[in-house]
């Protein structure tokens, strides 16, 4: 069996309702001056006003930074930094989806260690205790919460830079399934897809272990059985919570056993034509599937009797997600260009079966079918 050495890092609270605690759970931690990180769409579902209530109910001074988008660039970062800097913050907690924990991440190294978001492309390259982190997602996609890596785009090359240290893992997560309600349908599908493709990934890839495995099929068994029941009925908090647990269980295989080859296709995609990485993901995790059958078709096979590729399809025709690359405008002669920048992405490295420019071209070949 493969070796692993496993160090829990994040305390977890779930259930419908535990947004409440956040107050406590930062004054437990000693925060007496906080960053608040949430992106536009918080602030206007008034959960950035909620979770400052809940803050400043505890006596704790607040500022909060909302500079920033979708895929969080290098120079959103360093303005976050260059805002929080003067206050002198002793916390910093994250409401939102991946993004807000990318970004708050980010932050936290630049605050912490100095320097520009670029310097920590890598792992472990702080050298400097970093500030105490709570995480409180709003959508069950990315499972950033469980990760020590946060993913930044360089705004002039596009690449998408994965910066980790054990230090940026968040000491705590607060798993809300209420605070999931509020997310558009179309956007609760792609992430969800996401995070159904961190089940499936890392069940498979060179770094698997028995414990990360554990952690693959709690994700995969939570996520599948409540994926349509969540888009037919957006209001059921049973589903909701059995996505946000999921996609929690799911970040903590990442974090254990890295991703592979749909990660690594899906990736340019989001770089170069700007396909929302959910989506990107969905439209080439059942070709990874497919192109890796002949080396992990076994343990795809243990997971139901149904082909696993026709339900993946299922799944993503019940979400109303492309079905291919030319539903989002990427034509046959962009495959090529797209298939070398495939070939280099850090998680086809994990990929059971060695993902080089010919296999990935293949894989989009076939997602534009």
């Amino acid at each position: 069996m493969t070796p692993f050495d496993f160090r829990p890092r994040t305390r977890v609270l779930f259930g419908t309702g535990e947004f409440t605690r956040l107050g406590e759970v930062a004054r437990e931690m000693g925060g007496t001056r906080c960053l608040l990180v949430a992106d536009p769409g918080i602030l206007e579902a008034g959960y950035a006003k909620e979770a400052i209530r809940t803050l400043k109910a505890r006596r704790m001074d607040v500022v909060a930074f909302h500079e920033f988008s979708v895929n969080p660039t290098s120079s959103m970062i360093e303005a976050g930094a260059e805002f929080a800097a003067p206050s002198h913050v002793d916390l910093i907690v994250s409401v939102g989806g991946g993004s807000s924990m990318d970004c708050a991440k980010g932050i936290n190294f630049l605050l912490s260690n100095g320097g520009r978001i670029r310097d920590y492309w890598g792992y472990g390259k702080a050298t400097k205790p970093m500030l105490p982190m709570i995480a409180v997602p709003t959508t069950a996609g990315t499972g950033s919460e469980a990760q020590s890596y946060c993913i930044v785009t360089d705004p002039d090359s596009k690449t998408r830079m994965a910066c980790g240290d054990a230090k940026a893992t968040f000491r705590a997560a607060i798993l809300d399934p209420r605070l999931t309600v509020s997310q558009p349908r179309a956007l609760a599908a792609a992430t969800g897809y996401d995070a159904l493709s961190h089940a499936l990934e890392t069940l498979v890839t060179t770094r698997h272990t028995a414990l990360s495995e554990c952690f693959s099929r709690s994700a995969w068994r939570l996520i599948s059985g409540a994926y349509e029941r969540m888009l037919d009925d957006p209001e059921d908090l049973g589903a909701r919570g059995a996505m946000l647990l999921g996609a929690h269980f799911g970040g903590l295989a990442v974090e254990n056993s890295m991703l592979g080859a749909a990660h690594a296709c899906a990736s340019p995609l989001t770089a170069r034509f700007g396909v929302p990485h959910g989506v990107a993901v969905s439209l080439m995790l059942r070709q990874t599937v497919r192109w890796n059958r002949p080396v992990a078709g076994a343990r795809y096979d243990e997971l139901g009797r149904e082909g696993l590729e026709d339900r993946l399809s299922r799944m993503a025709e019940a979400a109303g997600l492309p079905m291919t690359l030319r539903d989002v405008g990427i034509d046959t002669e962009s495959l090529p260009g797209l298939a070398e920048e495939a070939a280099s992405q850090w998680p086809g490295k994990f990929n059971p079966r060695p993902l080089d420019a010919a296999g990935a071209l293949e894989m989009y070949q076939w997602a534009c079918e």
